[in-house]
């Protein structure tokens, strides 16, 4: 059995975390899709990594979310990005490695990677 102090030592450190995945109503939602064939692509090492990503630059406003299937299997692992009034960015084949660098320029830095979304690789 964890005394009280462990246990509030454990809260504070996962806190970051817990604090990646609550809402409010002007935050940036990411959404990894975790239904079966989501989580057989590589969608688990995905949203791992928005959720590390984020903590470990300390970022706010800015909640990562999973749901079930999002209707694009093919695309697997789909990851969307939900901004208060901007359009809908849709990412597929997302891989953890690419987590930093959508992190960097999409969510720090206002643009989307075309190379890695839904519209450029239907597209092309």
């Amino acid at each position: 059995m964890k005394s009280l102090a462990e246990l509030a030592a454990i809260r504070d450190k996962m806190r970051p975390i817990v604090d990646t995945r609550e809402a409010g109503d002007d935050s940036i939602r990411i959404v990894v899709g975790m239904a079966t064939c989501g989580i057989a692509a590589g969608a688990r090492p995905v949203l791992n990594a928005f959720t590390d990503e984020i903590s470990s630059r300390g970022l706010s406003n800015i909640i990562v979310t999973q749901t079930g299937c999002i209707g694009i299997c093919q695309y697997e692992p789909v990851v969307e990005i939900l901004a208060p009034g901007k359009d809908k960015v849709t990412y597929v084949h997302m891989t953890a490695d690419k987590v930093s660098r959508v992190v960097n320029e999409h969510l720090i830095k206002g643009v989307p990677i075309a190379e890695y979304t839904f519209s450029h690789n239907v597209i092309h």
